[in-house]
């Protein structure tokens, strides 16, 4: 049976916090570090046909395991849980780094070997970013979350930036090994922190896991990943594999439906999206993640080819879009802990997103660094009111014994729509350029290579008629991707339109949000110690 959560102190709230700030930097950083030693790591393996799953492994890994983890630490307590997946995320780290050293092959299996140290390093990342989430709602009752959570918000924006500098670093100036070396003594002081520091109730349940309804699960979401990366880039959409793939997705998701229903501790309780709140913020975080990680992609693309700046330069443009994000986050999460009051902000983040989704859908070859600077941060400022509060609504809608499934749900939604964002918006940004007037020679070895065939050293080659014409057509691509994204983000607003404005419990014993009137009055009552 489960214990009640216990109120930490102030004191350790912060501590405890430095450590998980510190994972939670490791789970974002990673990736983008790795983008930027990628280059390297090809030359050296060779593989280049292959490379792509580098990353891909790592984003299958941490979507399949990250609502698994979340069900975990709700049966067997937060902390045994989560300092296991720092620890898995370490060894998948470390596995990474030697990759083709001779130690468990030559450099012919060098890539084969990251590839598959990526998917255990994924695995480890998916707890990470989940638990990070639900250990703060462990600590800290949900009308004293959003200063928390905004911080958190802070560093997913600082990690957005400085990734390329340090994989470009890292990858100028260290061998590219340092890219996964580098977790091992970060991952290393956030492990002694959070082992001495954070005391957190323990959970145990007499249920059994679930474990056929969390194969299912995986095949389905591991069917839709696949999809979602290959179609209309390995496969067409219509090819055997990805319609064998989507069938695939789609039995093994009704399957899992349908065992979950029966299930005693299913690992996605489908009565929490019985919740009017936590329904709408699913659907809300899958359009966040959507219009956001899919469209953001172009950005850096915009930056590097338009305006010419390169791959290092073109992370410390995107300064403008975190500021706004950072500084939102850190003024609403304060605001929510001195009002208890919500609503308006998903209204407001939605409104302000599809304003700078529309003013980045006019970017152009005219466009200045200072109008590009201007867009980003109306971008910003719109996804600093939803980062956090998403999370946050979805937490407090669920009983404290399912925080760990809610919360892996919520970040679940949003890494599938950023997934399906990506592809989406990737085959509109390919078939826009194919039907440009530069689609020819851009498709046919004008610039060598995968995704369309540009070369960034190529382009800066071009001079006169022929750069405009090409930068031109780049430019237009680019900002036709973000004219549909406004299609997905003004759906925002409309749905957190309909969200209701529940107390926000000042104590983790507290009902739920859906408990009644009088009980939710009284839980509204209560004052929490932690400031």
């Amino acid at each position: 049976m489960s214990q009640p959560a216990q109120v930490a102190t102030r004191p350790n709230v912060r501590v405890v916090l430095f450590g998980l700030m510190i994972a939670m930097m490791l789970a974002m950083l990673d990736n983008m570090i790795v983008s930027t030693a990628l280059p390297r790591i090809v030359f050296e393996f060779g593989g280049a046909d292959h490379f792509t799953w580098v990353v891909t492994a790592y984003v299958l890994g941490t979507t399949v395991s990250t609502p698994i983890w979340g069900k975990l630490g709700d049966l067997y307590g937060r902390k045994t849980v989560f300092l296991t997946a720092v620890v898995v995320f370490l060894i998948g780290s470390a596995l990474c780094g030697m990759s083709g050293s001779g130690l468990f092959g030559g450099v012919d299996t060098g890539m084969i070997e990251l590839i598959a140290f990526r998917a255990v390093q994924g695995l480890g990342a998916g707890g990470l970013m989940v638990g990070v989430m639900a250990i703060i709602g462990d600590l800290v009752p949900p009308r004293e979350r959003g200063r928390y959570q905004g911080m958190i918000a802070g560093i997913m924006a600082i990690a957005m930036v400085a990734g390329p500098l340090v994989g470009g670093f890292i990858t100028d100036n260290l061998s590219w090994r340092w890219a996964f070396y580098v977790n091992l003594p970060l991952g290393g002081v956030a492990l002694l922190v959070l082992a001495t520091t954070m005391h957190l109730p323990k959970y145990r349940t007499e249920h059994k896991i679930d474990w056929l309804g969390a194969a299912l699960l995986s095949v389905g979401i591991t069917a839709i990943v696949l999809v979602t990366t290959w179609g209309g880039n390995e496969y067409d959409w219509a090819s055997p594999q990805i319609l064998g793939l989507a069938a695939l997705a789609l039995v093994a998701l009704v399957a899992f439906g349908l065992v979950e229903r029966r299930a005693p501790e299913p690992i996605l309780p489908l009565g929490l999206f019985a919740n009017r709140n936590f329904a709408l913020i699913s659907v809300i975080g899958f359009l966040l993640g959507f219009a956001m990680f899919g469209a953001m992609n172009f950005l850096p693309l915009y930056q590097q080819t338009v305006q010419g700046a390169s791959a290092t330069n073109s992370g410390l443009l995107l300064l403008p879009l975190m500021f706004g994000m950072l500084v939102v986050s850190l003024v609403v999460g304060r605001a929510i802990t001195k009002t208890g009051r919500y609503r308006a902000f998903p209204i407001v983040g939605g409104v302000a997103m599809t304003l700078g989704m529309y003013l980045l859908s006019r970017l152009d070859l005219g466009t200045s660094k200072i109008e590009s600077s201007a867009y980003m941060i109306v971008l910003g400022v719109g996804m600093g009111f939803l980062m956090q509060t998403s999370m946050l609504i979805a937490q407090n809608s669920v009983e404290q014994k399912d925080l760990g499934a809610a919360s892996g749900a919520a970040t679940f939604f949003r890494s599938i729509g950023g997934s399906f964002g990506v592809s989406l918006f990737g085959a509109i940004f390919a078939n826009r350029l194919a039907d440009s007037a530069a689609g020819p020679a851009l498709a046919g070895g004008g610039g060598g290579g995968e995704g369309g065939g540009m070369d960034l050293e190529k382009l800066k080659q071009l001079t006169g008629p022929a750069r405009e014409i090409v930068l031109g057509a780049l430019s237009d691509a680019i900002s036709h991707v973000f004219f549909w994204a406004v299609f997905f983000t003004v759906a925002v607003p409309v749905l957190a339109w309909f969200i209701k404005e529940v107390p926000l419990r000042s104590s983790n014993d507290a009902p739920p949000a859906d408990a009644t009137p009088e009980d939710q009055a009284e839980a509204a009552l209560g004052r929490s110690p932690v400031a």
